[in-house]
């Protein structure tokens, strides 16, 4: 499958005559391919784009353009529905990002306050949870799970993490919201579901490009002290975690499960 990564924004540079330009970056995961182009803001629109596209792709127009940066994405859609291409909307640009940090532009994504959840999505009760790197990927694989996100990239034995080692993570127990909680996050896409100590403490997920949102808080000293050890886990395993769902602590009956990594 033919991927691209793709940033459309504003540049650090200017033309000659001072006016701002918007520079165009595509590379692939390698980047064996890469190509770049720049206009003058006023040109900066979908059908610049698309005729950029078309230069780069010549017959081999890819399957899908990696977007990270919101201010980038609704044009870039609009560009690839002219062209039938698929855009995806995901943190994880690696590659491109770090061209873009060569060239010592920005990286950094404007995030707002996190907000709660619907209130209609909330589970009955939640815990901290451990699994051995080693069982990540077996634990379920014979129980029939509607989503279950296990990204090659995030797999322990591609983080280089031993089998041994403990993976922190959160157990949500949704109840008749199982369901409905899941398919949420399925099309929230999270990313990370951190700890943030506060008054009170919280659990805060981050999900699609931008998006924030809080998950619990808590202010007993013996969850709090779970917290941190949930923190300090991830450490130690290169800030994997998990995330899962399951309609009740029976064991029997799975809803979602998704390892995540922090990625800004």
């Amino acid at each position: 499958m033919n991927i691209w990564q793709a940033d459309f924004y504003r540049s650090p540079q200017q033309d000659t005559t001072g006016k701002i330009l918007w520079e165009l970056l595509i590379c692939n995961a390698t980047r064996s391919f890469e190509y770049a182009a720049s206009c003058p803001q006023k040109e900066a629109n979908s059908s610049w784009l698309t005729d950029q596209i078309q230069l780069a792709a010549g017959d081999q127009v890819p399957d899908i353009i990696q977007v990270f940066r919101p201010q980038s994405l609704s044009l870039i859609e609009a560009a690839g529905r002219n062209l039938g291409i698929n855009v995806e909307p995901t943190r994880r640009t690696f590659t491109l990002k770090q061209w873009l940090q060569e060239k010592q532009y920005s990286t950094a994504i404007d995030k707002a306050p996190p907000v709660p959840l619907p209130e209609n999505l909330w589970g009955e009760q939640w815990r901290f949870a451990t699994l051995s790197a080693g069982d990540v990927e077996t634990a379920f694989s014979d129980r029939p799970i509607p989503i279950l996100h296990l990204p090659e990239f995030l797999k322990p034995l591609n983080l280089g993490l031993p089998s041994t080692a403990p993976v922190p993570g959160v157990v949500i127990y949704g109840g008749r919201q199982s369901m409905r909680l899941v398919r949420w996050l399925n099309e929230a896409r999270p990313v990370s579901l951190n700890y943030i100590a506060g008054a009170p403490d919280g659990l805060v997920l981050e999900a699609g490009l931008a998006d924030r949102w809080i998950v619990a808080t808590f202010e007993d000293a013996e969850v709090a002290a779970a917290a941190k050890a949930y923190q300090q886990r991830q450490q130690l395993s290169q800030g994997l975690h998990f995330l899962l769902v399951q309609p009740d602590d029976s064991g029997m009956t799975y809803s979602g499960f998704w390892l995540l990594q922090p990625e800004d």
